[in-house]
């Protein structure tokens, strides 16, 4: 026999086995598929459950009282040399606060607690 003969025939009877062997294969993605749906619909019930849990949580904060307010978070040092520095160079308060993105107040406070304004 040729081999191409032979190559022919092998191949049509792969092909024909390919046909009873496939539907394993068609099994297995369909219970991917479903698993994959299962998991989304979990997770979307997570997020849910989730967003309510967030506004119960906001629901439930109060406005925080007056003597218990948060104190405004302190300045990097860096931020603070360049405070000093603009100040030693006679810039005002309001030019001060305007290089170093922060409010008057802050300003203020940065050159107060470094003694420079009593």
């Amino acid at each position: 026999m040729d081999i191409p003969l032979i190559l022919l025939v092998s191949g049509i009877i792969l092909i024909i086995l390919s046909f009873f062997f496939g539907t394993s294969s068609r099994k297995h993605e369909d219970e991917i598929e479903n698993i994959s749906i299962s998991l989304h619909q979990e997770t979307n019930q997570l997020k849910k459950r989730l967003r309510a849990i967030e506004e119960e949580l906001m629901i439930s904060v109060g406005p925080i009282p007056k003597g218990k307010q948060p104190k405004t978070k302190p300045v990097h040092e860096i931020i603070v040399n360049q405070i000093l520095s603009l100040q030693a160079q006679g810039y005002t308060v309001p030019e001060i606060a305007k290089r170093s993105s922060l409010t008057n107040d802050e300003v203020l406070d940065v050159l107060k607690s470094r003694g420079v304004l009593l």
